[in-house]
């Protein structure tokens, strides 16, 4: 009979933030998969545990999972846990999850910290609806064709950035998204964990002045193209044709448009664009 995977998720700063049931976990598993074997012996050595530790990560995953699947098929229990936070979000662990799947074992994932999602909840912005979508492509185009992607989506975004692509990613949100309410979230319950709040534009002032550290959490508001806090209702579209209606020229009521719905006169444009087409 196969073992169970175990998907045991870690603090993504304060070591207090470990569940007691991941530590049994911990103690229990035959094998703990980890992306780096110096950063998780840390933490094992500060929680007491003497486990047998490989490697997991992006360049061995193929291999490692098929030699991890090979010991679950043997009846070995197996944990997988990241440097920090929850297995397979923005990391490895999906592939040793299918092949786990294939032969029969358990998945059991063991709940704990998201920074994403403490990232979200302290922000500010609405939690109805979310989108998640990892890390930005660091190319430029490839960055801002990823963000046209995503800009119709009716959900408060969350990313994950570097420190020195912050800059780069507001910028290019801004274009490309419009000035949306965002909050930039970084270290993360540590000892300079640090919630910062305002429009894009806000936000790229303040951080384009200063040394940015840490790694960190984007989260950006959805577009507000229909009912605001003005009391505009209707569509872009829609408003744009009544203020045209009016004898107002196209570039005028764009820019009426657009400081009604709160986004950019870009913004504005392409919405009316991709109705229009």
């Amino acid at each position: 009979m196969p073992g169970t995977l175990y998907l045991v998720a870690t603090p993504i700063g304060n070591l207090h933030d470990i569940t007691f049931r991941a530590v049994e976990i911990l103690k229990s598993a035959d094998v703990i998969a980890c992306e780096d074997t110096r950063h998780t012996r840390k933490l094992l050595n500060h929680l007491g545990i003497a486990g047998k530790l490989v490697s997991y990560h992006e360049h061995n995953e193929k291999q490692r999972a098929e030699e991890l699947a090979a010991a679950l098929e043997k009846g070995n229990s197996v944990a997988v846990v990241s440097d920090a936070g929850t297995p397979g979000i923005a990391d490895p662990s999906f592939r040793i999850v299918q092949l786990a799947i294939e032969i029969g074992a358990d998945v059991v994932p063991i709940p704990g910290p998201v920074a994403f999602v403490n990232a979200i909840i302290g922000s500010g912005l609405p939690t109805d609806a979310i989108f998640f979508a990892g890390f930005l492509p660091p190319r430029k185009s490839e960055r801002r064709r990823r963000l046209r992607e995503l800009a119709d989506i009716p959900a408060t975004l969350a990313f994950y950035e570097s420190p020195h692509r912050i800059i780069a990613a507001l910028s290019d949100s801004i274009e490309i998204l419009g000035d949306r309410s965002a909050a930039i979230a970084r270290e993360l319950t540590k000892l300079h964990e640090e919630f910062s709040r305002g429009t894009l534009s806000e936000l790229h002032s303040k951080f384009s002045t200063t040394v940015f550290k840490g790694e960190a959490v984007l989260v950006i508001d959805r577009m507000r193209g229909v009912a605001t806090e003005t009391g505009v209702g209707g569509s872009v579209t829609s408003r744009l044709e009544e203020i045209e209606a009016g004898g107002t020229d196209r570039k005028t009521a764009l820019k009426q448009v657009a400081k009604e719905f709160g986004i950019s006169k870009s913004e504005a444009y392409r919405i009316v664009h991709a109705d229009r087409s």
